[in-house]
């Protein structure tokens, strides 16, 4: 929806509202009209319904105003004296509708006095209940969002069940676009499965400032571009947005380069401006090897047959756990495995007696993978030798051929297109491109994108598949480490202490500062007892 049409909707709603209400605003002492003006209508009932004029602030923030506006409801009825069961479940069953009823067909006094205490044990938890829920949706929306980390694209950087808080404010947090969903939900509704969302109206992108920019390796929570896997088949361009994009699915990469960077990949290491990345020292790069070795590496059932458990020895000592068995090479009798490791892993197990050797797997430069960005025999690229390629920055235009077309296609009808709600429509003839029927040699870009890539190289689903990641797609920076949970393992067992209450960013080695929290609660509900016995014996 654009600007224009929100403007048309909110003034419809308020043409609803002042003829759902207007006797209500009479009998309370204003002019009827007042029911009609935008924004000061909605301050005059919080003083008609004796709540606080704050609570306007609440009807305006997307999610938020969804349990608002029921709340709004039922305490106008109540504040005129219609505070029977029957009233509040009609209010919200006819989606407030019963307001007309009452404005129409009964007799309205304003009850100036009334308490403001609910009139029951069940009242007051309703009450408690809803409050809480709309503090956790704007500390979910605009502060702090919890997150899990499903895959092993970010070992050993970040591992497959890791606990974080992910920090809205640091990039500014986006407000939602999705305006009708559950809250603190994503795109379906737990247990249940259902969608959790309506994807009609769509409020336009807009983000909070920040105090940071993203910068060169950076950890990034951001909402996949193509959304599914079936979108990213080559000549697969347009239609492929299914979800509105604070709906699409939740991923977690480095931010390996920004909006103005050339960015290469040669065997595996990722250049920008022609010089090799400088990583954090926290970072684990990791590679596929083969691993020849006399004795299986990986746990082996009661059968005996090998599983892709990775063995004790391998798993605590050094902390191999992505390790699959490929086989046995029957000329030799050597076991064959397949393991993400880092080179420094690599060269110590080659140091080990039963391992006979360990060889990086590599693509070689030139050879073309269909299924690699952009999906064009004209750029022959792989997951180990890439580009190079322009990461594009708003307002800075490139040159637009047959060529240069794959790269940023999916930009120009997609992103700056559907997303943004701009008639965007390519097509080629006889070697000459067109946007929107008009020929084009160039294209100036609207949005900042971003090339996000995953720590553990050869098995991570990232911007070599799938492309750029537009800045409206980003979500916020892994700030914090709250929990962590190691699934090979049981019990208390587990629990990754050291892992817990730990920094995502910095340098050196996480420290875990769990103990600092634990005094901290010791304290906090030591003197909470101590304040409250005092209170009792004064």
């Amino acid at each position: 929806m654009t600007v224009t049409h929100w403007l048309l909707l909110l003034l419809i709603l308020q043409l609803v509202h002042f003829l759902g209400t207007w006797k209500f605003y009479k009998a309370a002492g204003h002019q009827p009209i007042v029911a009609a003006i935008p924004i000061y209508s909605t301050w005059v009932l919080m003083h008609i319904i004796n709540r606080p004029r704050w609570w306007v602030v609440l009807l305006f923030i997307p999610i938020v105003n969804l349990i608002m506006v029921p709340v709004i409801w039922v305490e106008t009825l109540r504040s005129f004296g219609f505070h029977q069961r029957k009233d509040t479940i009609a209010v919200v069953a006819s989606l407030g509708f019963y307001l007309y009823y009452v404005n129409y067909t009964q007799s309205l006094t304003h009850m100036t006095d009334r308490s403001l205490n609910p009139r029951s044990s069940t009242g007051e938890w309703v009450s408690s209940i809803l409050f809480a829920v709309v503090a956790a949706t704007i500390v979910h929306t605009y502060v702090m969002q919890p997150f899990t980390i499903p895959s092993s694209s970010l070992e050993k950087t970040l591992l497959v069940g890791d606990f974080l808080f992910v920090s809205k404010f640091h990039y500014g947090a986006r407000t939602p676009m999705t305006s009708i969903a559950l809250p603190m939900v994503h795109d379906t509704v737990p247990v249940i499965g259902n969608k959790s969302y309506f994807s009609f109206p769509q409020l336009p992108y807009f983000r909070l400032p920040g105090f940071q920019e993203i910068e060169r390796n950076d950890i990034v929570v951001f909402n996949w571009p193509v959304d599914t896997l079936v979108d990213i088949r080559p000549g697969y361009m347009k239609g492929s947005v299914q979800k509105p994009i604070d709906k699409k699915s939740n991923y977690v990469k480095r931010c390996v380069a920004v909006p103005g960077d050339s960015l290469e990949v040669r065997n595996g290491y990722v250049f920008i401006n022609g010089k090799q990345t400088d990583l954090p020292d926290r970072a684990k790069i990791q590679f596929v090897y083969e691993i020849m070795s006399k004795k299986p590496l990986v746990m082996v059932d009661r059968s005996g047959r090998a599983t892709n458990i990775p063995s004790p020895k391998l798993y605590d000592r050094y902390k191999i756990s992505d390790i699959g068995f490929a086989g046995r090479d029957q000329a030799t009798g050597l076991l064959s495995h397949r393991a993400h490791i880092s080179e420094a892993v690599a060269a110590e197990l080659t140091q080990l007696p039963d391992i006979i050797s360990v060889t990086k797997l590599k693509n070689n430069p030139g050879v073309y993978d269909r299924s690699v960005f952009p999906y064009s025999v004209d750029y022959p690229n792989n997951t180990d030798f890439f580009g190079p390629v322009y990461v594009p920055e708003a307002g800075k235009t490139v040159a637009i051929t047959t060529k240069t077309l794959p790269l940023y296609r999916r930009i120009i009808e997609v992103y700056e297109g559907i997303e943004l709600g701009i008639t965007q429509d390519i097509t080629v003839v006889d070697e000459q491109v067109y946007l929107n029927g008009s020929p084009i040699d160039s294209y100036t870009f609207k949005m900042d994108y971003y090339w996000l890539m995953g720590d553990n190289r050869d098995n991570s689903q990232d911007a070599r598949s799938w492309g750029f990641v537009p800045s409206n797609h980003v979500i916020g920076k892994p700030v914090f480490i709250w929990l962590s949970l190691d699934a090979n393992k049981k019990g208390f067992d587990k629990i990754r202490w050291e892992r817990m209450f730990t920094t995502v960013g910095g340098s050196g080695e996480p420290k875990s500062y769990l103990n600092y929290f634990v005094v901290f609660l010791v304290l906090y509900f030591g003197y909470d007892a101590y304040r409250k016995r005092k209170r009792k014996t004064s």
